[in-house]
């Protein structure tokens, strides 16, 4: 964040603040649409949906030329890098209810060793160029979404779907 302030602390301390408001509004407006377009539609296509923004989210964060631009468009929760129009706010993950402990488990487990080793591996390629991991990260969800259009089964039946 520095490095794109041009090295003013203050301002980079300011461009994070701005971030991280934005992507706790917009955690709190779209949480609950998210929610009742997966009850209607059902899981597997908000999912998709959800991982298709996040993809073209780190594709705009790799091209934006300041970050202003990049306030628009961008989310990075662990670093508050988040923005209007992400995928990842727009369209945050909802869990399924069956065996929740050991999805919460699993789910604790994953974002430990992601917290760990994400910014290792960030870190590693942002030393080669400041636009690579926002590149990998969209290349990872493009492997997600692919992974999910062609494996990942739909979790909510079409008789247990809202009607409105």
């Amino acid at each position: 964040m520095k490095q794109f302030a041009g090295g003013d602390t203050a301002l980079a301390a300011q461009y994070t603040m701005a971030f991280a408001l934005t992507w706790g509004l917009m955690q709190f407006f779209f949480g609950p649409i998210v929610g009742m377009l997966s009850d209607r539609f059902g899981r597997r296509p908000v999912l998709l949906m959800s991982i298709f923004g996040l993809g073209v989210d780190y594709v705009f964060m790799a091209l934006a030329p300041t970050l202003k631009l990049a306030l628009c468009g961008s989310c990075d929760q662990r670093y508050h890098l988040c923005q209007l129009l992400d995928g990842q706010c727009i369209c945050g993950r909802r869990h399924c209810p069956q065996e929740r402990a050991k999805a919460f488990g699993i789910l604790g487990a994953a974002f430990g060793v992601g917290f760990l080793v994400g910014p290792a591996i960030g870190g590693a390629l942002g030393s080669i160029d400041l636009r690579l991991p926002f590149w990998a990260a969209a290349g990872l969800a493009v492997c997600n979404w692919l992974y999910g259009f062609l494996v990942l089964p739909e979790s909510l039946p079409p008789s247990r779907r809202s009607r409105h």
